[in-house]
């Protein structure tokens, strides 16, 4: 099944130092959204990335179809709740992914 990046852009470079409280709120959705989709095994892998232009989010996602992948940005809380948020849906081409659970690692 084919690979999506989802990044989320979002209103503003100094968010999240400056959310209102509408954006938390939001966020807490979001995070729960994205915590189901994970479950689910939909979501990959998902969370913020520490850009030096500005915080920004990205999932990356096992769906049939773009279609799909755009249908699922759409329906992010944060999205619904139209505060300034924005995805941006990209094919994956390729992707090497690990199979197996990660070995049990010695304590230092």
């Amino acid at each position: 099944m084919p690979h999506f990046l989802l990044r989320l852009s979002p209103p503003r470079p100094s968010f999240p130092s400056d959310a209102s409280a509408a954006e938390m709120d939001a966020m807490g959705a979001h995070f729960a959204f994205w915590q189901a989709e994970a479950e689910a095994g939909t979501a990959l892998a998902v969370g913020p990335v520490a850009d030096p232009a500005g915080i920004w989010g990205m999932a990356v996602i096992e769906v049939p179809d773009e279609a799909a992948a755009t249908g699922l940005s759409l329906r992010d809380p944060v999205i619904k709740a139209d505060l300034g948020f924005t995805y941006a849906v990209m094919p994956i081409l390729s992707l090497i992914e690990r199979r197996a659970p990660r070995p049990a690692q010695a304590e230092v």
